[in-house]
């Protein structure tokens, strides 16, 4: 009987050690289990860091090159044409098929990407009028003005999603300062917050950006800047709601006892427990910044001319109904995108649900971990 007592009190004393995940984890292992959403981060993870890697993957310029002896790397380097046997100081043009004709002599060679175009590549030694459709050399055709479209796709794709993570992050900033402000004061201040958020929010923000857009010079930062004066509002108010809630909290009125401040309070304590709302909003605000400059590059109201849009691709596919692979490739990245980014939202939204949380048994911890917790054979022997 006591020995079953003392294996009885051994095992209890080993779970008890045993230390559980903490709240994070548990919601990264939930997430995990929707196999949905984690393949969908685990694709969009891949999509950002090829596109990031788009001058190796797709440009006009060799990656190494070696003419006579000697050894160049072209896509850090500006050579003219005359250090490849040409006649013109101009920058090379290694799409030129005298040049072409001088990497293929014996002992030259040069190793160009697997896409050998970058966005602003004119093809001016195309064997079919433009726009032309999917060849050999132009995997997803060409648009009306002789560019690829596979390399117009890869760099936009980028643009796109830097312009929606530089969004979500100025708005996330700033949606969540003006959200803690009006919950955790409340009163007069949480009055004259949402009367300035109402009025604010009821300014025609496409009529300003068309005035600015006629004002200013187009650019990426100017229109950073004008979108991030709307886009604040919407997180504003889940945070103020988890505010409002939080501030009743017990270790709330602790930190009030032990002579902590309103701002040390609001930023040490009650703002890591409201951060829900906020992590779950990541992934449709960044689907609504890449829509929203979609949307304006297509009215040409976005970025300046020149540099790779969705938008405005989809607006050559317009203007070249005959030519198809234009529109439906830019549609497949673009609703792929967003899908993409909607399945990781919602399975971010159920893996950080507080019902679930209560409901569902806690996430197993991986067989490696949950191993090395378990009480060794040699301990419980003997016991009966």
């Amino acid at each position: 009987m006591s020995s079953s007592t003392e294996a009885t009190d051994l095992l209890s004393g080993a779970s008890a050690r045993r230390p559980s995940a903490g709240p994070w984890r548990r919601a990264w292992l939930r997430y995990r289990r929707n196999r949905l959403g984690y393949w969908s981060l685990c694709l969009f993870v891949v999509a950002v860091l090829l596109s990031c890697m788009a001058e190796l993957l797709s440009n006009d310029r060799p990656l190494v090159a070696h003419y006579q002896g000697k050894t160049y790397f072209p896509l850090v380097q500006d050579l003219p044409e005359t250090v490849f046997g040409g006649d013109f100081d101009a920058p090379t043009d290694y799409l030129d098929p005298f040049i072409r004709e001088q990497f293929a002599k014996p002992g030259n060679w040069a190793v160009f990407p697997p896409n050998p175009y970058h966005h602003r590549t004119i093809n001016y030694f195309a064997a079919s009028p433009n726009p032309a459709g999917p060849t050999s050399d132009n995997w997803l055709g060409t648009d009306d003005r002789g560019r690829d479209v596979l390399a117009q796709l890869l760099y936009g794709f980028r643009v796109s999603v830097l312009f929606a993570l530089a969004l979500t992050a100025v708005g996330v900033v700033l949606g969540v300062a003006a959200g803690a402000v009006q919950g955790f004061f409340g009163g007069k201040t949480d009055l004259a917050f949402q009367r300035f958020t109402e009025v604010w929010g009821s300014m025609p923000e496409l009529y300003l950006l068309i005035i600015f857009a006629a004002i200013f010079q187009p650019s990426v930062a100017l229109l950073l800047i004008l979108l991030s004066l709307f886009g604040w509002m919407g997180l504003s108010d889940y945070v103020r709601a988890e505010f409002l809630r939080n501030r009743q909290l017990d270790y709330v009125r602790a930190a009030r006892a032990m002579g902590l401040s309103s701002w040390q309070i609001m930023w040490r304590h009650v703002l890591p427990n409201s951060l829900t709302p906020v992590v779950t909003f990541l992934p449709f605000r960044m689907s609504g910044a890449i829509l929203a400059l979609t949307s304006l590059d297509f009215l040409g109201l976005g970025v300046p001319p020149g540099t790779p849009s969705l938008g405005e691709m989809l607006a050559q596919g317009k203007n070249n109904i005959d030519a198809w692979w234009i529109s439906l490739s830019t549609f497949c990245v673009l609703v792929g995108t967003l899908l993409l980014l909607t399945f990781m939202g919602d399975a971010l939204r159920d893996a950080l649900d507080p019902r679930k949380v209560d409901t569902e048994p806690a996430p197993p911890l991986p067989p490696a971990e949950a191993e090395s917790l378990q009480v060794p054979p040699a301990q419980t022997r003997g016991f009966t």
